[in-house]
Formats: C-alpha cells, structure tokens, sequence
C-alpha cells in the first residue's frame, strides 16, 4: 500500500516539474526559476545517498547538474518523461565525479531507477534557514539586523550602517553579542 503512494507521489512530482519546465521553455521565466528551484532539493537527496554526506562535493554536483539541465534544456523532448532526462544528465556528471576522483568502486552502485531521483527531497537547508530565522527572531533590533546584513548577506559594516542608521561601531558590537546571544540561546542557557 505505501508503495503505490510512492509512486503517485512521485509521479504528481514529475507532472509538476514537467509543467514547470515547459512552461520555462515557453519563455516563463518565474516557472523556470521554480523548476531549478523544486529541483534542486531532490538531486540533493539523490547525491548524498551515493556521497554518503560528502556535503561540499553534493552542493558541487548540485550546481553542475542544474546548470547542465539548463544547457541542454534545448534537447529534451516533450514526449518523454523529464524524470528520465534529467536522472541521465544526473547520471553522467555522477559518473564524470567518480573517474575525476578514481573511485571506481563506487561506479558500481545501481543508478538506474529514474524514480529513485524523486524518492526523498533533501530539506535541511531549508530547515536550517528555518530555524535561524525563529532564533534571529528572539534577538532585539539592534542585534538582529546587523547580523542579518552582515553575516548572512555579506554586507560590509558601512553598509549596514547606512542601511540601519546605527553607526559602524554599533554594527559591530551588535554583531558580537547578538552571535553570543545566539550562542547561548543554543546551547540552551540565557
């Protein structure tokens, strides 16, 4: 029973992006945009089943196979399920990982079942970002947004001086307790 859930799972997957990517052909750019997006958690998932949470090769890979989708999305045809075109380009840049790193014994692993790419997105980035938002959340203004501009956007402190209103010294010392703030609030002290 869970089994056929599975695959009307993924089947409603692949009928999604499938709609999204057409669209994106047709010159829709938001639809294209979200295509890579909804795409990109489920190679994720796919490649660290097979790089055993290698995170930096993953994320590499990740990248190469979507912009590889993207420069070949002139040879995919309608007809075809995207599942299967997109597993083959997932596929030939694994195997081109796996020679670059002479680690033919990996080749072996089976990584032919095109339903095994919608199998089990990976969410944690999205979890992450989740809970560092609740924790910045907890943090008083003049903490928070230094630390969002500052380490999450990688703005400069001038900047987020500017952007704040406080002034760059303040920026500075906001940044500093609000990460031992955060610190704290992770570790489970006040």
């Amino acid at each position: 029973m869970k089994r056929i859930t599975d695959i009307t799972a993924a089947q409603a997957k692949e009928l999604q992006l499938r709609e999204l990517f057409l669209r994106g052909l047709d010159g829709d750019s938001a639809a294209y945009r979200r295509f890579l997006a909804e795409l990109g958690p489920h190679l994720r998932g796919f490649l660290r089943r097979r790089l055993h949470d290698n995170a930096s090769d993953v994320e590499d890979l990740v990248q190469e196979i979507l912009l590889a989708v993207h420069n070949a999305k002139h040879t995919y045809r309608a007809e075809e399920p995207l599942t299967a075109w997109i597993h083959a380009i997932a596929r030939y840049k694994l195997t081109d990982y796996f020679r670059a790193r002479s680690r033919h014994e990996a080749l072996n692993d089976p990584l032919d079942d095109a339903a095994d790419l919608l199998a089990a997105p990976d969410l944690e980035p999205e979890q992450a970002r989740r809970d560092v938002g609740k924790l910045l959340e907890q943090l008083p203004e003049r903490q928070r947004l230094p630390i969002v501009h500052v380490k999450l956007e990688g703005r400069s402190v001038t900047e987020t001086a500017q952007l704040t209103g406080l002034s760059e010294s303040a920026v500075k010392i906001g940044v500093h307790r609000g990460l031992k703030a955060l610190a704290a609030k992770i570790r489970g002290s006040r």
